[in-house]
């Protein structure tokens, strides 16, 4: 039987969730096009310019938001074995990077321009929108420990690339795990932090996917 409360929750969710998709791509490539014209303070070669924008994790995480939500838009109650593991990755990532710009970034950040709009898009709008998207309209359930193992792999691998990047090049995309003014040994530590907190956040996340109401039909993996 048609139920219309669930239709009207579904066209909130594809309204939601392609208005996050437009406000992650309109702040990323507004971004990528500032860093392309030289804006800013980095007197880089447009190749070394282009390779470190890519190279944040605001950025990464912002990307991955998009390629979670896009199916959302056609289908709210959308499932698949490997699209779990990315919605998770970049519910985790976004989350990140909301509470990390806020609690340790943004009293020394000071965007002008455009980059008032595009940083406010990036590290507050998506990271809010995303976590409230989620708890409100799911869908649920997701998550298993599978897919919080799977939603790992970026994080560690983003942390990876990030030492391996810094010690070739020198730089490092944030101030707290600049290896060169901190020392391997605070930045490591830093780093560590925010592992910690993405494995508590990963396990509040599948906690809530079973402990809040379902969403939809549960279909399978």
């Amino acid at each position: 039987m048609h139920d219309p409360g669930v239709s009207d929750r579904n066209r909130v969710a594809r309204v939601l969730w392609a208005l996050l998709a437009l406000v992650v791509l309109a702040s990323v490539l507004t971004e990528f096009g500032r860093t392309l014209a030289g804006v800013g303070e980095d007197p880089e070669p447009l190749g070394t310019r282009v390779v470190r924008f890519w190279s944040y994790f605001t950025i990464q995480s912002n990307v991955l938001t998009f390629l979670a939500v896009l199916p959302l838009v056609r289908d709210p109650q959308h499932d698949g074995r490997w699209w779990r593991p990315l919605r998770l990755t970049a519910l985790l990532g976004i989350v990140v990077t909301g509470l990390v710009y806020a609690v340790v970034l943004a009293p020394t950040d000071h965007p002008v321009g455009l980059g008032v709009w595009t940083n406010a898009g990036l590290h507050y709008v998506a990271p809010v929108a995303a976590l409230l998207g989620w708890l409100v309209l799911g869908p649920r359930p997701r998550v298993t420990w599978s897919t919080v193992g799977w939603a790992m792999v970026w994080p560690l691998a983003w942390i990876a690339y990030t030492l391996a990047h810094g010690a070739v090049s020198g730089w490092y995309p944030y101030p707290f795990l600049d290896v060169a003014a901190l020392g391997y040994a605070t930045a490591l530590r830093n780093l560590a932090l925010v592992a910690v907190l993405a494995l508590v956040l990963l396990s509040g996340f599948r906690l809530l996917d079973r402990r809040l109401p379902r969403t939809g039909v549960i279909r399978a993996a």
